[in-house]
């Protein structure tokens, strides 16, 4: 399809409407590759697919696909022997997740739903591979951030560990000093970090009170940061174990890329599948909002649009048309005044059908067709150009020179304003020499027009048909309604007349029209009556059949109630049917029993014991069945015993969940318990769903007093040595307290605070960013900062 009927139709401001239903890179991608198809298949396929997504929306609310990312720069790096890195791993992990997620909603779907309308998604469901333990492996290793979890290996657990206990040994020893005597001699009373090391902030004055080494200064020099000499052995005990968790973390990170390396091509196709339910779930979304359907293809290019609507237009301002080419005719010829919506229609059959062979739903009633275009061309809008000298006319003729080389059987034309821009009659004879060359190309078109002569021509030639918009004369304003079969009259005189011209002006007027205009607007005026008296009728017609669809609903709701209600009594007579058996039963067992005793009593046999069974069984086939009222009850209970690889199971036996791993005979699995394996018959297995990842909790070193510090510091009317000594303090404490941003409010004046504090973010090594604040929170007269 020609790029330029793509921009004059608008279509891609409908994708722009698509877009903020998608929520993967995948189905971005799809997006933006969108493109109108020219074969049946092809469409009738992506039709298909958006109704699967529409099906699929009205039963469970949608597909369930999750914000993924795009894997195949990290499937490339993997292709050339590169480690992944933690968000890397994440993200593959995510897909992974989904996949599994995907395969059971649609199990799920199909257990509950098993008479459902889906054409083609089930067949691209089993496409997807799972993966299990990859699966299984990733999640418990990786966070959804990417973060490196402590299970991920017995020795980073014990790492880890040993750093926790590490940095409790540090905080408790240097507590000593910010809590003891000792806090005299500090600037304040906190613990921080500086080159990874824990130390405290040590008046320069007293440099020499806690030995060990100086790792810092403030910018002021007042502040030393010293490692007390007490702590230095753990530092460096902690030091050593930073080092053997991150030798850990990178060993985990190669191992996990080994991990997936061998399944590269089935986690990108899982991604690509996945993105693709992505897209057609947009779709699905987007039809619903928009109120759209389903329309039938035509191979033969039979359009019948019922009551289409423009959508990019408000819903509520939307004047609904009905409109039909290809089948009684193949060109149409609309006529009426400007701003009556001549050109609206034209963009709305063009769009529709753009959007149609993209397999989208579109704005119609049910019941609509839509051709098969392999080509669209359109000439639609004022295209002068002044640089290349062209006049509105010559635009016109260029545009329509460059599609009748183009044209066949298979095109559709729009034209705007036929012969417009130059003398009326050369124009006129211009249009009519145009549309036969179209026509002789069997070439299916519609053209509006402001000529009188075109009139004529709609009604002479064979395959043509007038339209025109309607116009009321009480309002003098368009309606933007489309009448098929009649030509617009002039409304120009009535107008004139309305609004006060007077009469004798406009009586000239009319003298001074020839016979044959004032017989055609005559003509025009009595087809258009008559066309509203038969509208009116078929108005009327149409709530009368509403009215006994109404009534036909009610009937047939009250008749399947009563079907029902007769079900249900039949369902307890037998209940009471059973329970009398069962009394039955029981006595029969009594007198039987009694009989058997005197049989052995009296030594003879004169009732045989075949014969007491085949009577006992003459009993008990008196016993109704009640009907099974919703097999979909059973088909959703067989689905809940159906297990596959990956799923989470409760072992009954055990009271342990569990994953399974394969399955081992025709009634037993292998069962992950914690670290062992063991082989569970299914019979003990109960599916579960998933617990949720429990968020895991990371260490941080805090301060007694930090919960008291401020996430903003106002230095308003402080002096200037004063504030750089209290941003120095509030830095170290805001670190203490774990905050990622603080705002220092220094306010406009000369300038001078906000320049040193500027300078001295800069020398901060802790410091990741600074800016000034929004001009709703004070503008250049506060800086937030970002910490590392």
């Amino acid at each position: 399809m020609n790029s330029k009927v793509l921009n004059t139709l608008e279509y891609q401001q409908v994708k722009q409407q698509l877009a903020p239903y998608l929520v993967s890179a995948t189905g971005q991608q799809a997006l933006n590759d969108l493109q109108p198809m020219t074969t049946v298949a092809d469409i009738q396929r992506a039709l298909d697919e958006t109704n699967d997504g529409v099906e699929v929306y009205r039963l469970k609310g949608g597909i369930p696909v999750a914000r993924l990312a795009d894997i195949q720069p990290h499937m490339k790096r993997l292709a050339i022997g590169a480690t992944l890195n933690g968000s890397e791993l994440g993200q593959v992990a995510r897909v992974l997740r989904t996949t599994r997620a995907i395969t059971r909603f649609f199990a799920d779907l199909l257990a509950d739903a098993p008479e459902n309308d889906i054409r083609h998604l089930f067949d691209e469901v089993d496409e997807l591979v799972t993966l299990p333990e990859v699966t299984k492996r990733l999640a418990t290793a990786i966070e959804g951030d990417g973060h490196i979890t402590d299970d991920a290996s017995p020795e980073l657990n014990h790492i880890r560990g040993s750093i926790r206990r590490t940095e409790t040994e540090i905080r408790n020893q240097m507590g000593h000093y910010t809590r003891g005597h000792d806090a005299k001699y500090l600037s304040d009373p906190i613990i921080t970090i500086r080159n990874d090391r824990y130390v405290i902030p040590v008046k320069a004055e007293n440099r020499g009170r806690f030995g060990g080494i100086v790792h810092d200064q403030s910018a002021s020099g007042q502040t030393l940061f010293i490692e007390p000499q007490a702590v230095m052995a753990l530092n460096d005990r902690l030091r050593q174990n930073q080092v053997a968790e991150k030798q850990e973390e990178q060993r985990i990170l190669e191992e996990l890329s080994n991990l997936i390396a061998p399944y590269q091509e089935e986690i990108i196709h899982n991604a690509a599948i996945l993105g693709h339910f992505d897209f057609i779930n947009a779709k699905a979304r987007y039809a619903h909002d928009m109120h759209a359907t389903e329309p039938e293809v035509s191979p033969s290019n039979e359009v019948y649009l019922r009551q289409a609507r423009h959508p990019l237009i408000d819903p509520r301002k939307v004047v609904a048309n009905d409109i039909s080419l290809g089948i009684d005719y193949q060109a149409m010829v609309i006529t009426g005044p400007n701003t009556g919506g001549k050109t609206i229609t034209l963009k709305t059959l063009g769009l529709l059908q753009l959007m149609a062979q993209s397999g989208l739903f579109i704005p119609v009633e049910a019941g609509s067709r839509v051709g098969v275009y392999h080509e669209i061309f359109a000439d639609i809008g004022d295209e002068q150009s002044i640089e290349q000298n062209l006049s509105t006319f010559s635009s016109h003729m260029e545009n329509i020179e460059s599609f009748l080389a183009q044209i066949d059987e298979h095109s559709l034309v729009l034209v705007d304003e036929l012969g417009a821009g130059t003398d009326p009659q050369e124009g006129a004879a211009l249009a009519i020499a145009i549309l036969d060359a179209i026509g002789a190309k069997s070439t299916q078109v519609v053209a509006t027009t402001h000529y009188p002569e075109l009139k004529a021509y709609g009604f002479n030639r064979p395959d043509t048909i007038n339209a025109s918009m309607e116009f009321d004369e009480q309002t003098l304003k368009p309606t933007y309604r489309l009448l098929v079969g009649i030509p617009g009259r002039s409304n120009a005189l009535d107008i004139a007349q309305r609004l006060g011209i007077p009469q004798s002006i406009v009586d000239q007027a009319r003298s001074l029209t020839d016979t044959d205009s004032q017989d055609l607007n005559a003509m025009i005026a009595d087809l258009v009556t008559k066309r509203k008296q038969v509208e009116d009728a078929q108005v009327a017609l149409k709530a009368q059949v509403a009215d006994s669809e109404k009534l036909h609903r009610q009937l047939k709701s009250e008749f399947n109630a009563y079907q029902q209600r007769k079900d249900q009594l039949i369902e307890d007579a037998k209940v009471q049917a059973n329970t009398i058996v069962e009394e039955s039963k029981t006595k029969a067992d009594a007198i039987i029993s009694d009989l058997r005793k005197k049989q052995l009593a009296s030594g003879t046999a004169n009732v045989k014991e075949n014969e007491l069974i085949d009577a006992k069984g003459a009993l008990n086939a008196l016993e109704q069945q009640p009907k099974l009222k919703k097999n979909r009850v059973l088909r959703r209970a067989k689905a809940q015993h159906e297990f596959h690889e990956g799923d989470d199971v409760l072992v009954k036996s055990y009271g342990q969940r569990g994953v399974l791993m394969q399955r081992m005979g025709k009634h037993a699995w292998e069962v992950q318990l914690g670290i062992l394996k063991m082989k569970i018959s299914d019979s003990d297995l109960e599916r579960v769903t998933p617990e949720p990842e429990p968020k895991r909790a990371r260490a941080t070193v805090q301060s007694a007093n930090a919960s008291h510090v401020s996430p903003n510091l106002d230095l308003r009317g402080v002096r200037y040595e004063d504030a750089m000594t209290q941003v120095d303090r509030y830095i170290d404490a805001a670190l203490l307290a774990g905050y990622p941003s603080v705002t220092i409010v220094h306010g406009k004046g000369t300038g001078a605070l906000r320049e040193g504090i500027t300078n001295y973010l800069k020398s901060n090594r802790q410091v990741k960013s600074f800016h000034f604040a929004a001009p709703n929170h004070g503008g250049n007269g506060a800086t937030e900062v970002q910490f590392k």
